[in-house]
């Protein structure tokens, strides 16, 4: 399938699991979570109910780590009948500080993608999540100098995206967006009639997933690793910055 990019003039990349690692630091956490709980529920148990929390829990406390820390808590109140002992629920709040401290692991190619593009194209970052932890690891990864906009959306649906567009004064047909997530990253954008490059990371949060009908006859690439778009835009740019 031929798609046309010489009339991007912005790219735009998702943040978590895009440009760094995300979704494994979460996996992690449930399990030491799960561990933690086994004196009152199945791993399978834990694992369901603090899914379905989160989910009835982001219009109130959005994406992140520090949402998933008090869906936690949450959990854990409620399997053990409020039992729960005050060590546990430290330990509970020790694994969110744990997840909010670990350093930031730039995924292959990131820099490299960043630095060879921004000679072309103006690069922002539209990510969705706790704005004080996406500053943080924006710092922490070095990567800040390559971006002309950061963008920390409360949800990345169509409306979202097409304010940003209007934002940043530009047409859907000059957008790029490239992200992990079909549901956030790639699908609202085709329905507005901008692009979107795929690049799956190995883990997906359930949330994101999509089913198969969702992305039939959707015009858009997925790459293996992010290092494919180079060869895709640097021959189709046209010094756009």
């Amino acid at each position: 399938m031929e798609i046309d990019y010489k009339n991007i003039k912005v790219i735009g990349f998702d943040a978590d699991d895009t440009l760094w690692v995300n979704e494994t630091y979460f996996r992690d956490a449930e399990l030491e979570f799960a561990k933690l709980l086994a004196p009152y529920e199945t791993a399978n148990k834990i694992d369901q109910e603090l899914f379905k929390r989160q989910i009835e829990n982001l219009p109130l406390y959005g994406y992140g780590i520090k949402g998933f820390i008090l869906s936690m808590v949450e959990i854990a109140l409620e399997l053990s009948n409020n039992s729960i002992s005050n060590t546990t629920i430290e330990a509970i709040l020790n694994v969110g500080k744990d997840m909010l401290n670990k350093p930031v692991e730039l995924l292959e190619g990131v820099e490299e993608v960043l630095h060879t593009l921004s000679e072309d194209y103006r690069l922002i970052v539209v990510t969705k999540g706790d704005l004080l932890d996406q500053e943080r690891k924006l710092e922490k990864s070095g990567l800040m100098d390559y971006f002309h906009h950061i963008e920390v959306l409360s949800e990345k649906k169509e409306a979202n995206y097409s304010k940003l567009l209007n934002h940043l004064d530009i047409k859907p047909s000059e957008f790029l967006m490239i992200g992990n997530s079909l549901k956030s990253d790639i699908l609202p954008l085709i329905n507005i009639k901008a692009h979107a490059i795929h690049v799956p990371f190995h883990t997906t949060w359930i949330h994101e997933l999509v089913v198969p009908n969702e992305k039939d006859h959707k015009k858009y690439k997925t790459l293996s690793s992010l290092l494919d778009v180079l060869p895709m835009l640097k021959k189709n740019s046209k010094s756009k910055v």
